[in-house]
């Protein structure tokens, strides 16, 4: 049986960073609501000749420098960040591998919302147990929609803890000490058209709204907060299920960013203590980063040991929940 393997993690954030107090001041959201109920102390903010695929590509050298692997031997480079590159009609994912050295490697694209980590994680093993020639998978995922946002229009507050920040990591064949187990993942469609950037795409080309907007911010909140907390337990329940585990098995959560109380009742309602779920409330959400984000800070703060089971958590606009289960550590 194939197994795959994380090699490593490693990420990167841009220097700049912007303070609850600043959030306040041009939202008019009080700092003390940012902090404690939108669990977001301040943001990383990419500079402005700083695009999406400069952040992956410093995520991606920092982790191939780190595990000392050379970048002609990796055979595949995907990209799974945020759909807003550094083009409109463009792919982020082979300029990244030429600006990496990747001369050989084939070079995929899976831009995506919210939902990135986990699904990149389950498309690259996929790709890696199927494919017999192929031995290695560098994901690649950067956010930079800090840039999308107004914060003068109320209906996409919930946005305005949007940073900007890049995750990697390396997936290998039958190598690597962590073990990438199973993943699930499933979808509302009747969401789709609640959360966009109308400006840019065939049906508004030139004319639209060009920061995110939601059309019916009531409407969108009824619907979630009926159905969000049980489809995030019935991803992880059915990653958990192919992984061979249950929701007594996972020892650490990393999800992606939430207010504080969907993150209180969504460690609630797996019965994980919140003191082993990473909270990223000084990066904000960052689309489809914060899920291995949120592992690369927890191993490296040895807040996950040896043998511990790691559940990656997100749901992205769309409306897609999706899951991935780790066992960091379980080959030495």
């Amino acid at each position: 049986m194939t197994r795959v393997g994380i090699a490593g993690t490693a990420s990167y954030l841009p220097s700049h960073w912007m303070p609850a107090a600043e959030i306040a001041a041009a939202s008019g959201i009080p700092e003390s609501v940012l902090v404690e109920k939108f669990a977001l102390r301040g943001k990383h903010i990419a500079a402005a000749d700083e695009h999406v695929s400069d952040l992956s590509v410093r995520a991606a050298s920092a982790l191939l420098e780190e595990a000392g692997v050379d970048a002609k031997s990796i055979d595949v480079v995907m990209y799974f960040g945020s759909m807003w590159k550094d083009f409109a009609v463009w792919q982020a994912a082979p300029w990244i591998a030429h600006r990496l050295g990747a001369s050989r490697s084939y070079a995929v694209e899976y831009d995506n919302v919210s939902c990135g980590s986990p699904v990149a994680l389950r498309l690259a093993r996929d790709m890696l147990v199927a494919e017999p020639e192929l031995r290695s998978v560098l994901l690649v995922g950067a956010c930079r929609e800090s840039y999308l946002l107004d914060y003068a229009n109320e209906r996409s507050r919930f946005m305005f803890t949007f940073g900007d920040g890049a995750v990697a990591a390396l997936l290998v064949k039958d190598g690597g000490s962590n073990e990438l187990l199973g993943s699930y993942g499933l979808t509302d469609g009747s969401l789709s058209l609640q959360v966009k950037v109308a400006r840019g795409g065939s049906v508004h080309s030139n004319d639209g709204y060009p920061f995110l907007d939601v059309a019916d911010p009531a409407a969108m909140k009824e619907q979630l907060d009926r159905i969000s907390l049980e489809n995030f337990v019935r991803a992880a329940e059915g990653a958990l299920s192919r992984s061979g585990l249950g929701l007594g098995d996972v020892a650490y959560l990393c999800p992606l960013h939430v207010k504080r109380s969907m993150h209180d009742a969504l460690c609630e309602a797996l019965g994980i203590d919140p003191a082993r779920s990473e909270v990223l409330d000084d990066t904000g959400h960052m689309s489809g980063v914060d899920s291995l984000l949120g592992l690369d800070r927890a191993v490296r703060a040895e807040r996950v040991g040896e043998g511990d089971v790691v559940l990656l958590l997100a749901a992205g606009t769309g409306y897609t929940w999706a899951a991935s289960v780790v066992r960091w550590g379980a080959y030495r």
